[in-house]
């Protein structure tokens, strides 16, 4: 249960200041973007705000499908399609860096961990 164990102090409250629909486009190939459009409490639109975007694809691996997204640094629609790519291609980067930096830690585990300790060496 170890995480569970404090449910009773978990805050569900929506806040209502920070409200946002969303909006998906997609060419149904490659590309999949979110819109987040904010929104009012009483749910028109805040133009007080600037809408968020988020980019999403999948790559084909052996494994299968892996997912790859994040945010991107756009203002319109159009420029979300124009940042997409870059915005893409550095999420796998930053992905494959990090699994690169996980696998060394593992390595290095495994080394330590197979040491065979000789008695009086």
């Amino acid at each position: 249960m170890g995480d569970f164990e404090n449910s009773q102090n978990i805050d569900f409250t929506v806040d209502k200041n920070n409200l946002y629909r969303e909006d998906s486009i997609t060419d149904l190939k490659v590309a999949s973007i979110r819109r987040l459009i904010p929104v009012k409490q009483d749910g028109t639109e805040d133009n007080t705000r600037s809408p968020i975007f988020f980019g999403h694809t999948q790559l084909m691996t052996p494994e299968g499908p892996l997912p790859v997204q994040g945010r991107l640094m756009a203002n319109s629609l159009d420029e979300a399609y124009k940042e997409f790519p870059d915005a893409m291609q550095k999420a796998l980067n930053e992905m494959v860096s990090h699994i690169q930096e996980m696998q060394r830690k593992q390595q290095a585990q495994t080394k330590d961990d197979s040491r065979i300790i000789v008695p009086g060496r």
